[in-house]
């Protein structure tokens, strides 16, 4: 829980806070960027007081999916309203999860609802509250993990739903190593007609992505959007294992359709188009290769 103790001095006065535990994640930004803002120190604090029930249901939300519960209230508010909301849709079936987990240093976590069975793209903390929303949703199948970084609570989602797992072998840990599904090398694995798994060795050496009904790619910390830059982008400074593997993979995914970039960090990207999005990928693979 934030600690009004440790408020940062830049927040507007009114109930939301954020305190000097933010590990500037960016979720509660992305969530609400009326009310969250980012500090030049690394920090994110409320810039601005929610003005309305829709911008206090998101505030709520922000504060829900805070991986460090570096967000409060001076006042012990109702959080319902940003329970009831997550997971939250994005488009046709493809839902964000919240609750984002302090070990994944606050990644993105998504769950893809399927007649086949419903698929977790890495792993968002195991609280109880998304437990429920996620059982009455028809529960997880399957559970994607692209990489090592954003295992998180996979065990618990694991035994609460008796789910298989996939994490590429290279990228199989010590906490890991019970996982059911271990693809090997760089070639596509299809999984399901609907779903391909794609191996881009790069930011970690069995870091993977998932293609979901060509038009959704679910990409781990190996593909986002840059709003300063204005364009997809990898991570070179936080690129552990090869920056010129990373590049390769990112050549190969020019040869795969796909509207949406959806990450773990960093933001999230639909283009207009297939077309539209394979432009977007060319000037991200140039742009790597001038770093």
């Amino acid at each position: 829980m934030a600690n009004i103790a440790q408020r940062l001095s830049q927040n507007v006065p009114g109930e939301f806070f954020v305190d000097s535990t933010c590990i500037d994640c960016d979720a509660c930004r992305q969530i609400e960027p009326s009310v969250y803002a980012e500090l030049d120190e690394g920090y994110s604090f409320v810039h601005h007081q929610p003005k309305n029930d829709k911008e206090t249901q998101r505030a709520l939300m922000a504060l829900v999916t805070c991986p460090t519960g570096s967000i409060g209230t001076t006042t012990k508010l109702d959080i319902k309203a940003g329970v009831n909301a997550l997971p939250e849709l994005i488009e046709d079936n493809v839902y964000f999860c919240g609750f984002n987990s302090e070990s994944s240093f606050g990644a993105s976590s998504y769950v893809i609802q399927r007649p086949e069975g419903n698929v977790l793209v890495d792993s968002p903390r195991s609280a109880r509250p998304l437990l429920k929303k996620l059982e009455s949703m028809g529960g997880i199948k399957l559970m994607f993990l692209t990489h090592r970084d954003d295992v998180a609570d996979h065990e618990d989602f694991h035994k609460h739903f008796g789910c298989d797992r996939i994490l590429h072998r290279d990228d199989i840990g010590r906490s890991t190593q019970s996982i059911e599904i271990q693809p090997e090398g760089i070639e596509p694995v299809r999984i399901a007609g609907d779903l391909t798994v794609i191996p881009v060795p790069g930011h970690t050496r069995g870091h993977a992505v998932l293609l979901y009904r060509d038009k959704f790619l679910f990409t781990g910390d190996h593909l986002a959007w840059s709003t300063e830059r204005n364009h997809l982008y990898a991570f070179r400074r936080h690129c552990w294992y090869s920056w010129e593997e990373q590049i390769k993979s990112m050549e190969r995914l020019l040869g795969y359709n796909f509207e949406w970039v959806l990450p773990g960090h960093g933001r999230r990207y639909r283009a207009e188009s297939t077309a539209a999005m394979h432009g977007e990928m060319e000037q991200c693979v140039a742009w790597m290769k001038r770093q």
